[in-house]
Parts: structure tokens; C-alpha cells; sequence
């Protein structure tokens, strides 16, 4: 590729985003591809009823709540008998977990929720909520979530078992004071940390947070490889090189960088910024993409990657297809599952079209 056309392509590598904790404050609430999102516009798949299940549980946690009935008529009530209340399928416990694998909806019923639960709410993935802690220290991340009546996590994943025991102590000093939670994961609560960490406090942290929660199971298929087969697609040099060439064209923003270069920066930004290295981009160029054998860096491209996925923006790529990266045995690991998740969110990436 010319100097030529390298020097006029933005690089992400020049990027030094950083964000402050008022910013991470105003940037929880769903991604734009779920602005929409709703409970009607959720399709089911029939094959698969705990869908229907989990988006009218959903629907009832979200519905506003019923005042007390005052009792019968009359002075002070009297002279009337009491109508026995109907059951009730709204969840009594002050949290929802949606366990399922993953491209089966759960990120579109948790923005839903957002949606149609009224008042102060928040909508952030765990990594967000992680570094409001860090950015406003944990009192000052209280203070600022305490009162909402709804917190939605999304991607809770567990990579270190410090953040797991903070997050868990967020949650139950937020749900003392009333604040309810809807939580998405690809491992149910009494599972997170399975084949990563064996520390007898983690595991107690994680039942106290399962006991806060009812947990309901998610089956399906991935809607995002419905349509797509195979690996993601990887371009020849000179088929990257037009492609980024008509979104110059188009006038949209593109990037244009050497994945070893991409892979060395993110170890400088930290995964809370990442959305900050996106902005106004709408094509993304990786050069020379090659197996990754280290784990951090690795699982620091996965978190990238879901806010490239979160904003929609199609990748073009040379090298290996990008579905074929993670090696070194890290598919057969307690990371498997979101490995996975990115696998089809890279293919789906690298298949979608440039928006004009």
C-alpha cells in the first residue's frame, strides 16, 4: 500500500482518548442499535418458548408498580370484604439474570427493560460500571446510582475476581436502598469465575449476588449467523485497499491500521475508553491480522470489539480471517464463551455494509 494512502487514512493508533467520570456518568444508556429496542420489536423464536418467557417476565418487571389496595368500603373500610389479589408473575426478588449464549437477544429484552421502566435508570456493561468505581472512588459511584429505579449490566463477565466482589457490593448496597437490577451474562451467577478462579471468598461473593437475583435461561441460536456462513471475510491487499478507498470516496471517516500496532494500543487505553477511539469513524482497517497467543491481549480485543460491534461499524481486514485469531488453546478455556461472542460479532462485522 502507497505512503501516499496510508498518511491520508486516520489511524486509531494516533488516538489517546480518555474519559472522565462525569462523561462515563452521560454515556450510560444503550448502544444506538438499541435505541428502538422494545418488548414488541423483540421477535421470539417459537423453536425456543424461554424467549417468549423471558421478554413477558421482562415486561412485568419493567410495568409500573400497582398501589396497595386500601381494602373494602365503607367508613375505614369496613362492611366490605377484600377481593383477593391475583398472583402475580413479576419477579419478586430485586433483580433479573439473563443467562443464555450468546446472539440470542438478550442485550435487545435488557435495552427494553431500559426502555419501558419509568424514572432515573442507568444502562452500562460491567466494564463501565467498573470504572465509574474507579473514576469517583466507590462512595462517589453510590451517591451517583443511588435512587435509580432501574441499573441494567450488560456482558457481566468476570475476568478478575477484585471486580467481581466490587460489583457485588455495589449491588446489594443499591438494591438496600431499592434500585433493581437486570443483568445479562453467558454464564449464570453460580457458575461466573468456573475454570478461571477457585478463592473460597470469591465464590461466597457470587452466591450473595445469585441470592439477589432470579436467574432465567435464555435458549436459541445466534440471529447473527443466521444468514452468514463460514469465517469472517479477509480481503486481499488490493481489494482492502479499494474498499477503504470508497468510504475515502464517500466521504465517510476511515481507519487504516497494522493489527500488531492496533494489538500494542489498547494496552494503553483503558477498555472504558475504547468508545472514545471510535468517534466519527465508519469504516475500520486492520493490515495483517495474525493468531493471537496471549491472553490479555487477546481479551482486550474482545472488549474493543464489543463497542466496534455497539456502534456498528464494518470492519475490512488482510491477513487471517479474524474469526481465526484466538490460538494458543484459548477456545478450550474459561474464556470460551466470550471468544465466541466476538468470533460472531467479528463476522457479522466484516460482512455488514458501509453506511452511506
Amino acid at each position: 500500500m502507497s505512503s501516499e494512502h496510508q498518511h491520508s487514512s486516520a489511524r486509531l493508533v494516533d488516538r489517546r482518548p480518555s474519559i472522565t467520570g462525569a462523561d462515563l456518568v452521560a454515556t450510560l444508556v444503550p448502544p444506538p442499535q438499541f435505541d428502538h429496542a422494545s418488548f414488541e420489536s423483540y421477535r421470539p423464536d417459537p423453536d425456543y418458548p424461554s424467549q417468549e418467557e423471558a421478554r413477558d417476565l421482562l415486561r412485568a418487571f419493567a410495568a409500573p408498580e400497582k398501589p396497595a389496595s386500601r381494602g373494602g368500603g365503607g367508613f375505614f373500610g369496613f362492611g366490605r370484604k377484600k377481593t383477593p389479589e391475583p398472583q402475580s408473575s413479576t419477579p419478586t426478588k430485586p433483580g433479573v439474570y439473563l443467562d443464555g449464549g450468546f446472539g440470542v437477544g438478550k442485550t435487545h429484552l435488557l435495552a427494553a427493560t431500559w426502555h419501558a421502566t419509568a424514572g432515573r435508570k442507568y444502562f452500562g456493561t460491567f466494564i463501565e460500571y467498573t470504572a465509574l468505581v474507579g473514576a469517583l472512588g466507590y462512595s462517589g459511584a453510590v451517591s451517583v446510582l443511588q435512587g435509580a429505579r432501574l441499573i441494567c449490566i450488560d456482558e457481566f463477565e468476570l475476568d478478575d475476581p477484585g471486580d467481581t466482589m466490587l460489583m457485588t457490593r455495589l449491588i446489594n448496597d443499591l438494591t438496600s436502598t431499592g434500585s433493581r437490577f437486570v443483568a445479562t451474562s453467558n454464564t449464570p451467577p453460580n457458575a461466573l469465575g468456573e475454570g478461571r478462579f477457585a478463592a473460597a471468598d470469591f465464590m461466597r461473593e457470587i452466591q450473595a449476588m445469585s441470592d439477589r437475583f432470579l436467574t432465567l435461561r435464555i435458549d436459541g441460536i445466534d440471529y447473527r449467523q443466521r444468514d452468514i456462513t463460514g469465517d469472517a471475510i479477509a480481503l486481499e491487499e488490493d481489494a482492502y485497499r479499494f474498499a477503504l478507498a470508497d468510504v475515502a470516496a464517500a466521504g465517510d471517516r476511515m481507519t487504516d491500521d497494522g493489527f500488531d500496532e492496533l494489538i500494542a494500543h489498547l494496552a494503553t487505553v483503558h477498555p472504558s475508553s475504547y468508545s472514545g477511539l471510535l468517534t466519527g469513524v465508519s469504516c475500520i482497517g486492520l493490515r495483517g491480522v495474525h493468531e493471537l497467543t496471549d491472553q490479555s491481549a487477546a481479551l482486550r480485543f474482545v472488549a474493543f470489539i464489543d463497542r466496534v460491534y455497539d456502534a456498528q461499524i464494518p470492519i475490512r481486514a488482510t491477513g487471517i480471517p479474524l474469526t481465526s485469531i484466538f490460538g494458543g488453546g484459548m477456545l478450550d478455556g474459561g474464556y470460551r464463551k466470550k471468544y465466541l461472542r466476538c468470533m460472531s460479532r467479528l463476522n457479522a462485522l466484516t460482512a455488514s455494509e458501509i453506511a452511506q
